[in-house]
């Protein structure tokens, strides 16, 4: 972003009301960690871990006659998975594993020998190519993995976009990088491939001398099924896994299996086959599907990374009380698949109190970063940094809110709280749609948005068939809260900050606002004297049901009880800020307006004393 001049005749008026009705606030780091290094795996040296079982200890080269129990004469890791149970821990020694389909039924710990780094490779290595007559290199390969689009994906609309070769989910790497897929052996280049299924070869463009290239021939990395295997039955303990890389898989890596509800579902029927399955300071990457697919509650995912991923980085589906912090979540839908509705996080259908906090969601320009998709409850997004989802300059407001892709997205669901949050370049920061009593507080927007969205979907069955039905009903789609946020909006984006939208043939049935409380907040925007709309309103008594609004005065005049207590800046004195330049958005001032003091239940969700001062954006004053 460019350095901003600084507007004397506002910078006076911003010092002039900086003490106004609040009173200094308290010293606190909590908020989005400026410091990217705090998240995703931290570097480790691993004790052995306490366990009441057996320790097996696992190589590349390991032996698969070896009992696994000495250190230095290591199993495979297969031999070790057969043998494990519920109170035994792998202990990996470092170096590539080529493997996969890894699967096992107890609550085994897998785990880094001190500070080794074990990788899983879904791939094997890529040799004896032969050179065609048109100049293309091919090779028999034996693992192949022919796939197509779900059934409601709409090829008629979507396939000029993403052709059906697309959906195949077989990868070629040369040295790492992957290769897209082409439709045709005509259409192969450099940087892609094609796959023969009738014959069983692959054909590339790129001299494979001296490069490594390799190819997926593992479906999975590790499957934790419910059903029977090595002679024993699912006891319902979830696995841990610390310290392990697993990448260049051509479906789902580790799965989890559970119970997948079809509809509503009450708690004690779903979540329990697998409980307390921890990830610790693990990666996963370059999945040509999703990286991470787990049921079960009482989960934790806390300083992972998950990174280049398809459809999903991670897709968490009926569980209850899951914890994901300190995680890195990045570039997901490398394939830019169209029609699809892809998300870095998707949390999916009848989940409860999945608390989301401290994460780095970043660099996603073709997919959302974490989505709440229908049927979930009470859930909390809280102090998480949330970059460049979607493609901010590109983004066009017609007759609907939503963009390509949003930062946080709750949908079709009751409860929740969005606070202290940084959104940094989003097509949308966070979207609310047909959903209910979901509050946001005290979240820093810098060219981004927030959206508030309802319609009729729900009243009749679509192709999604039962998720439309687990959420609010259309008639209850309300109750929302904003309070306490902070805009920053730079003169390049051309669009409201703040969208409350309905389409208009909704206007009579509903009425009435989207929110409960809608006040305190802050806008900033680069450019003076504009006349472009700052919010963009509905309901209202217009043909169009909606209102374009130059500022929070003018909602006000609409509804007295909305907006009484926010300010609009058409022009910043970026001195209020701590180093802009820089990204930090913390406010060197203690507050630019009267700030609401937070509910209890959100300053539990930040982390905060209930003493904590009233403040405006995602830190608290200095």
């Amino acid at each position: 972003m460019k350095k901003l001049s600084i507007n004397s005749m506002l910078g006076l008026m911003l010092v002039a009301i900086t003490f106004i009705g609040c009173e200094p606030q308290a010293n606190t780091s909590t908020g989005p960690e400026k410091d990217k290094a705090l998240y995703g795996p931290q570097s480790k040296n691993y004790s052995l871990p306490e366990v009441a079982g057996t320790i097996y200890y696992v190589a590349p080269n390991g032996d698969p006659a070896s009992s696994g129990t000495d250190l230095n004469q290591p199993a495979t890791i297969k031999t070790a998975v057969s043998k494990a149970q519920s109170g035994d821990a792998i202990v990996l020694r470092g170096g590539e594993y080529r493997t996969g389909n890894l699967t096992f039924n107890q609550g085994i710990v897998f785990q880094a020998y001190q500070n080794e780094q074990p990788v899983l490779k879904g791939t094997l290595v890529a040799e004896n190519w032969e050179v065609t007559s048109d100049g293309l290199w091919k090779i028999k390969w034996d693992h192949l993995f022919p796939a197509g689009p779900e059934s409601w994906w709409r090829r008629e609309r979507e396939e000029k976009y993403t052709p059906l070769h697309r959906f195949n989910n077989d990868g070629v790497f040369i040295d790492g990088q992957f290769l897209e897929s082409a439709g045709s052996m005509a259409e192969v280049k450099t940087g892609t491939h094609f796959v023969d299924y009738e014959k069983g070869e692959i054909y590339i463009a790129d001299d494979p001398a001296g490069k490594l290239v390799e190819i997926t021939a593992f479906r999975k990395a590790i499957v934790r099924t419910t059903a029977e295997i090595h002679g024993r039955q699912a006891d319902n303990k979830g696995p841990v896994f610390r310290g392990l890389t697993i990448t260049q898989y051509p479906d789902t890596m580790v799965h989890i299996d559970g119970y997948y509800p079809q509809g509503i579902s009450a708690e004690t029927e779903h979540g329990k086959d697998v409980v307390g399955t921890v990830f610790e300071d693990c990666t996963f990457s370059k999945s040509f599907r999703i990286a991470v697919f787990a049921l079960g509650d009482s989960m934790v995912m806390r300083h992972c990374k998950i990174e280049d991923s398809n459809t999903e980085g991670l897709y968490l589906v009926a569980s209850s009380d899951v914890l994901l912090e300190w995680n890195i979540f990045a570039n997901n839908n490398i394939e830019r698949w169209t029609g699809f509705f892809p998300a870095a996080v998707k949390i999916f259908n009848q989940t409860h109190r999945v608390v989301c906090r401290n994460n780095l969601i970043i660099d996603h320009p073709n997919s959302n970063g974490l989505w709440y998709d229908v049927g979930n409850v009470d859930g909390v997004f809280v102090n998480n940094w949330v970059e460049n989802i979607g493609n901010v300059d590109k983004f066009g407001q017609g007759e609907h809110i939503w963009s390509n892709y949003s930062g946080f997205f709750y949908e079709i669901s009751t409860q929740a709280i969005c606070a202290g949050n940084v959104f940094l370049n989003c097509d949308q920061g966070a979207f609310i749609l047909n959903s209910s009593k979901v509050d946001v507080y005290n979240n820093t927007f810098v060219n981004s948005t927030a959206s508030f969205g309802r319609n009729s979907r729900g009243d009749d069955a679509d192709h999604f068939g039962w998720h439309i039905r687990t959420g609010p009903a259309v008639d209850a789609r309300d109750q929302h809260t904003f309070k306490n946020n902070l805009f920053y909006i730079e003169e390049k984006i051309d669009r409201q900050a703040l969208t409350a939208w309905q389409p208009a043939d909704m206007c009579e049935r509903l009425n009435k606002p989207q929110f409960a409380e809608l006040n305190n907040n802050l806008y900033l925007r680069q450019q003076a004297n504009s006349d472009k709309a700052l919010i963009h309103w509905s309901p209202a008594n217009n043909e169009n049901c909606s209102e374009q609004l130059s500022d929070p005065a003018a909602l006000q005049t609409l509804y007295p009880g909305f907006e009484g207590e926010s300010k609009y800046y058409p022009a910043s004195n970026m001195a209020v800020f701590t180093d802009f330049d820089q990204n930090d958005f913390s406010l060197n001032a203690d507050t630019l307006l009267t700030p609401a003091i937070l509910p209890e239940k959100v300053q539990k969700a930040l982390g905060l004393a209930t003493a904590q001062p009233a403040f405006t954006g995602a830190w608290p004053g200095k």
